[in-house]
């Protein structure tokens, strides 16, 4: 998941990207995106329809894959930007994360949004946090 503030808070905000951004296309999914001066870092919003699928299972299975491969994208992103992805199709729930991972960045270099030449996301971690106490020194 990405942090909170990297997420939209309330409609308004929302409604502006619909209204005046600009758009990308895949054959599984939309990039709606607009530049925000206000802002430092970007915002992303993902939107899954229940034409998609009718089990919500699927729809957050959907959202949490496609959060998750912007959230690695972080570093290349230029700039503040609110970018709203609109799902089209249920099948970025079982296809490979290599795939989806680069339908994505296909839709970020598109539109701008990502550095052409960078290749590399985030270093891998391990998923253990390192803790210094009173003990570890």
């Amino acid at each position: 998941m990405i942090g909170r503030k990297n997420r939209f808070h309330g409609r308004a905000s929302l409604n502006y990207v619909y209204k005046r951004g600009q758009v990308t296309r895949s054959q599984y999914a939309s990039l709606k995106y607009v530049t925000n001066d206000r802002r430092r870092d970007y915002r992303l919003a993902v939107v899954v329809s229940r034409k998609v699928s009718k089990l919500a299972v699927v729809r957050n299975r959907i959202r949490r894959r496609l959060y998750e491969v912007v959230r690695n994208k972080a570093g290349s992103i230029n700039g503040a930007y609110d970018m709203v992805l609109m799902v089209y199709d249920a099948q970025l729930a079982t296809m490979p994360a290599e795939v989806v991972e680069k339908t994505i960045d296909q839709l970020l270099k598109k539109a701008g949004i990502t550095k052409k030449d960078n290749k590399a996301t985030r270093p891998p971690t391990t998923g253990r946090a390192i803790v210094k106490g009173k003990d570890s020194e």
